[in-house]
């Protein structure tokens, strides 16, 4: 997810930046081209992204466990 500047922000933040000694600016510089590089995907095995629930209990022991462990929404606590 990338975030977009208006050009009036862009400005706001270069008034900022002007005010950096070089040596700022040229660290800026070097990390703002870093993120720029684009960085190649690495291929996915698809094989990998899908699996089987692995438990010893019952699907009837599951259930109920899960059942056991939910939370009432009507239990309101006052401060």
């Amino acid at each position: 997810m990338s975030l977009v500047l208006t050009n009036n922000t862009i400005d706001k933040y270069f008034g900022f930046l002007t005010k950096l000694d070089n040596k700022s600016k040229k660290k800026l510089i070097v990390k703002l081209k870093k993120s720029m590089e684009t960085k190649e995907e690495a291929d996915i095995d698809l094989l990998s992204l899908y699996g089987a629930w692995e438990d010893s209990r019952s699907s009837d022991e599951i259930i109920n466990d899960i059942r056991k462990s939910r939370v009432e929404k009507n239990d309101l606590i006052d401060f």
